[in-house]
């Protein structure tokens, strides 16, 4: 079995991508899980920009320095180079959609829907938020990463 590749989207890639991004790189390397993963946004307002300093406190209140990502904008070779590219919510889904190649290997779906009793909900969406807002969105992304690392430790 190659080695699992996971995308994840949101609009812009500055807020909650990277958060999940950086949720499952620290529950792969802790489980021993190794994985390609990576973030991008469906929008090109951020692209070579860092993480939203809120985004970035959020990650350093749980260990993790994500000032050195950047921003960048999904391309129809992601569906290529990922096994899974999963969506923050409906609308970044339905913007995946539009420009996933008619062939491809991604599995395209919602992230939230590997969560138990979460299917079809988004990612709270935290950059018109508050601190609260951000960690929401760091608990929702940690629950998904850990069902994935779940997924991949069988």
């Amino acid at each position: 079995m190659s080695q699992p590749s996971i995308l994840f989207v949101c609009l812009g890639n500055i807020c909650r991508s990277p958060l999940a991004e950086a949720a499952l790189r620290a529950q792969s390397v802790a489980a021993g899980v190794a994985m390609t993963i990576d973030s991008a946004g469906t929008g090109n307002w951020h692209v070579g920009r860092p993480p939203d300093p809120r985004a970035q406190a959020t990650a350093q209140r749980h260990g993790l320095d994500i000032s050195r990502y950047r921003a960048r904008q999904v391309v129809a070779e992601d569906f290529h180079r990922f096994g899974h590219v999963f969506a923050l919510d409906q609308q970044n889904l339905k913007d995946l959609r539009r420009i996933e190649p008619s062939r491809h290997i991604a599995e395209v779906g919602l992230l939230m829907d590997l969560v138990p009793g979460r299917k079809g909900t988004a990612v709270i969406d935290p950059y018109y938020g508050d601190e609260e807002d951000f960690e929401q969105a760091w608990a929702d992304v940690s629950m998904a990463a850990e069902r994935l690392v779940q997924r991949y430790l069988r």
